[in-house]
């Protein structure tokens, strides 16, 4: 009963946001739009964290190099590729795969790094990212870059500008399909390697499984839905800024999917765009303040409700294997 309920739940939020253009103005849907690429950014540490167990402090980093390939690249910075924003997406997303691939070998195969020690370096390399993203001057220093050009079309028409309804649509399609992706990758074998992992790490080794691989490959799929969001943030908002690699971020992106519900993806999704939208309204009412409210919400959350606000509401079934779900 609780499986289908949660079916119907996933499907129904799924058409609210298909739906969402024709109920609200302009404004509201360019707000969505950034609302979901936040929750595609919390869907990327979800992966990791909720299902594997990998909890990464370091997450925007990620994000803010997908967000500085996509405005080196449509700002012109590199004029041997071009300025095409589609070739920004791909390369961001390249990029932000690599940088994890990297990441990864040397903490993963490197040192064997898990649990605390790897959150620990992974904070601290948020922390060095944005500090030396401050002082090069290539991508801006320390006021980032600029300018970055609204998404266009890739089609010649008399208003290369994408509307925001166009924007929206093209940013909900990009989540859909990364969430259909990461639920069939949950539901084949690798997925059941993936709670093995997260269940005991050692356990899984000894049964004969590469778990040093099957965590770097979860943490470049990671990495490359971040780059995403990140791309796909500077297209919508027009700037990148150092605090975009940064600790802050990390945190607030752990915080969002703690509310939502680290386990299943939607829910971590929904909490991203929950929490932002709090955010913006606590920030304009409380001022300064708006970050003790926030934290305390949090700490009452984690406390009496351990699987998020909406974990259970939006467990979707397991035909077998762990009961667990995206």
């Amino acid at each position: 009963m609780a499986g289908r309920r949660a079916m119907l739940l996933t499907a129904a939020i799924w058409l609210a946001f298909l739906l969402a253009p024709a109920c609200l103005d302009e404004w509201r849907v360019s707000q969505m739009a950034q609302l979901l690429t936040y929750g595609l950014f919390a869907m990327s540490l979800a992966l990791i964290w909720g299902q594997a167990g990998i909890l990464c402090f370091g997450q925007a980093i990620f994000f803010g190099v997908g967000a500085y390939i996509m405005a080196l690249v449509t700002l012109g910075k590199v004029p041997a590729l071009g300025d095409s924003q589609w070739v920004g997406l791909v390369l961001a997303i390249a990029g932000g795969g690599l940088v994890a691939f990297l990441l990864g070998l040397f903490m993963f195969r490197g040192y064997g790094l898990s649990g605390a020690h790897f959150a620990i370096v992974t904070l601290c390399a948020s922390v060095i990212a944005e500090v030396g993203a401050r002082r090069w001057d290539f991508i801006g220093g320390f006021n980032g870059l600029l300018g970055v050009p609204p998404l266009m079309s890739p089609f010649p028409r008399r208003d290369m500008f994408l509307s925001a309804s166009e924007t929206y649509f093209l940013v909900l399609g990009l989540i859909f399909a990364a969430y259909l992706f990461l639920v069939w990758l949950s539901r084949t074998p690798f997925g059941t390697l993936m709670l093995a992992i997260r269940s005991n790490e050692n356990r899984t080794r000894f049964f004969g499984y590469d778990v040093t691989s099957l965590k770097l490959f979860l943490f470049v799929v990671s990495a490359m839905l971040a780059a995403l969001a990140g791309a796909l943030f500077t297209a919508q908002f027009g700037f990148v800024s150092p605090p975009l690699v940064g600790f802050a971020l990390s945190t607030e992106v752990l915080i969002w999917v703690a509310v939502g519900g680290r386990d299943v993806l939607l829910a971590g999704l929904i909490g991203a765009m929950l929490v932002r939208s709090v955010e913006n309204t606590l920030s304009d009412t409380l001022g300064e303040y708006w970050l003790l409210v926030i934290g305390i919400l949090f700490v009452i959350v984690v406390v009496f409700a351990p699987q998020g606000l909406f974990g259970n509401l939006l467990r979707l079934p397991r035909t077998r294997g762990f009961n667990h779900s995206p």
